[in-house]
């Protein structure tokens, strides 16, 4: 990872992939590199901030298959 590569939020990611953001949500919140700011109590105020590579790599996986 790259600390100025391009990172997406939740909601970008959900409209490039089709996907929910819940559903995002969990797919990333264990992966390593993934930036999470905490802007609250809750886990609806956290940020997640997802590097392109990740994305890249998380989306890979899933397209071959290979576990989520």
């Amino acid at each position: 990872m790259n600390a100025f590569e391009r990172h997406y939020r939740l909601g970008e990611l959900a409209d490039l992939w089709g996907a929910g953001r819940e559903t995002l949500r969990k797919l990333f919140m264990n992966e390593p590199d993934v930036v999470k700011i905490n802007l609250g109590r809750k886990k609806k105020h956290m940020t997640y901030l997802i590097p392109a590579s990740t994305a890249e790599r998380v989306h890979k996986r899933l397209s071959t298959g290979k576990g989520a």
